[in-house]
């Protein structure tokens, strides 16, 4: 992160748009001024990707990037609320950005319209502090662990099926990997080419905005981080519960 003791003070707009997250004790205007100042990568901009870009953005989070090489399609839009009938067949990464660019102008946003890759990961990471995965596979949330670990950032990590749903950090201070969590690439053996999975349309945003407010908070500082510890909500019966990892 950079120096905030030479940067500039925030401006009467910022103080006013985000004001109610200023008075928080724990944020205040030292900790929104680190939001600023921060760089935030988001691989993945759908179901979870969307509720976690737009409370970044509204946030003030300074640099958000957007990685998705996915087109907006009819059934996106039960669940990824970024997007509206009209954005059938754009990029998601284009469509996301300019949504979350009108969200809040004050904040700089970034989109590629690329598979995160193995051969791409050093390259897309390169300018971020911190990494969400809002991914949908196993082999890709292995494979932004292992590039997190390189490149010596964190990764906010979610999951949803059905009604179920899982968050974590990962790679924060010498904490748990994902793969600590999933050891040895056990997911990947069984994972086939079939239809995606059901999802209730509401857990990605449960589940996303519990990522956006761990990145907020490994921004600022503020509360205890979901470091090896894994939470897990059961939006059917309404159950949550956290597991040391």
């Amino acid at each position: 992160m950079k120096n905030l003791s030479i940067m500039p003070q925030l401006s009467d707009n910022e103080l006013k748009r985000y004001h109610r997250q200023i008075i928080i004790p724990s944020i205040g205007e030292n900790g929104q001024e680190k939001l600023k100042h921060a760089r935030a990568v988001v691989i993945g901009a759908g179901g979870l990707g969307s509720p976690v870009l737009m409370y970044l953005a509204a946030a003030g989070v300074g640099t958000i990037g957007i990685i998705d090489s996915d087109e907006v399609c009819t059934s996106n839009l039960q669940r990824q609320v970024l997007y509206v009938t009209g954005d059938i067949g754009r990029l998601k990464a284009d469509a996301a950005a300019e949504r979350i660019s009108m969200l809040n102008p004050l904040i700089i946003v970034r989109s590629y319209a690329a598979r995160f890759t193995e051969e791409n990961s050093s390259e897309l990471l390169d300018d971020y502090d911190i990494a969400v995965d809002c991914s949908d596979n196993f082999a890709t949330r292995y494979l932004i662990s292992d590039a997190t670990l390189k490149a010596g950032i964190p990764m906010v990590y979610g999951a949803v099926y059905q009604f179920m749903g899982q968050a974590s950090v990962f790679n924060y201070k010498g904490g748990p990997s994902y793969r600590d969590l999933f050891p040895e690439e056990m997911h990947l053996s069984g994972e086939k080419k079939t239809d995606p999975p059901g999802v209730i349309g509401a857990l990605p945003g449960i589940i996303g905005s519990v990522q956006a407010c761990e990145v907020i908070k490994i921004i600022t500082g503020a509360g205890d981080i979901l470091s090896g510890k894994l939470l897990q909500i059961d939006a059917l019966s309404l159950r949550a519960e956290i597991i040391s990892l």
